[in-house]
């Protein structure tokens, strides 16, 4: 169950990736744009302020995201992203940090291509940071003899999640699309007692917390402080340097 409040904790930090993908779509006057993975809406609102003519189509898997979206104004609908097709006016498809979650998206992107009109836009962001030290240290508590049987049916994602920013120019342009991709690692200057904890509650650790009751949750959110404290120290100021690698793909139908 996603939360939208605490995934809004960090909206400014989790919002920057969404404005440098936009900035590369060159889109003048689209019909219908559509936000796929629009989570709480907050970023998906933005669109009306550089189209207010498009048709705005926001949709996410989540029922409590749908919701806040549609409680911040948008005509937001629930449905698995593998199931949308575009509509024959369709101009843009944006997804934020969501098609990590379909493990299908490599096809989807190909078929989305071949669905959409001429001239139309596909952008995607997604994490790269799999690998990444707050990850593993998830993977590694979850396999300990404590959790293992608990959290044992959660696929815990790891090896090859999504692609390099090559392997995405590569398929899309075998799909006949003009292509913009590139990778960035933010480092976000996180505060808090716990910062890079409380940013992988509202992702990362979202299955493990609907996997177990209230007083596991926290027996485990407990066990993980002090590991992620130690791979993710806080400097002397208080800040902790959260690094965050994410992939960027910008697409044009021919």
């Amino acid at each position: 169950m996603w939360n939208p409040d605490v995934y809004l904790a960090f909206a400014d930090h989790r919002g920057r990736p969404f404005y440098d993908l936009l900035s590369r779509v060159g889109a003048e006057s689209p019909r219908r744009v559509v936000d796929l993975g629009c989570g709480p809406g907050n970023l998906t609102l933005t669109l009306t302020d550089r189209w207010p003519d498009a048709v705005i189509e926001a949709v996410d898997s989540s029922q409590e995201m749908v919701d806040a979206a549609r409680a911040r104004g948008l005509d937001a609908s629930l449905g698995e992203l593998e199931a949308w097709a575009p509509k024959p006016d369709t101009d843009v498809v944006l997804s934020n940090a969501a098609l990590q979650w379909v493990p299908s998206h490599r096809e989807l992107l190909v078929r989305w291509a071949g669905e959409l009109p001429a001239g139309a836009w596909i952008a995607m962001q997604v994490p790269g940071n799999f690998d990444a030290p707050s990850h593993a240290a998830v993977r590694e508590l979850a396999s300990s003899p404590r959790w293992l049987d608990a959290l044992r049916d959660i696929p815990f994602r790891v090896g090859k999640v999504v692609d390099s920013a090559v392997e995405y120019a590569a398929l899309l342009s075998d799909a006949d699309c003009a292509v913009d991709t590139w990778e960035t690692t933010y480092v976000h200057e996180l505060t808090g007692e716990h910062p890079v904890l409380d940013w992988i509650t509202g992702t990362a650790l979202t299955p493990v917390k609907g996997a177990l009751d209230e007083q596991d949750w926290q027996r485990f959110r407990n066990e993980l402080i002090p590991v992620l404290d130690a791979r993710y120290p806080a400097r002397p100021d208080g800040r902790t340097l959260f690094p965050f690698r994410r992939i960027f793909v910008v697409a044009r139908v021919a």
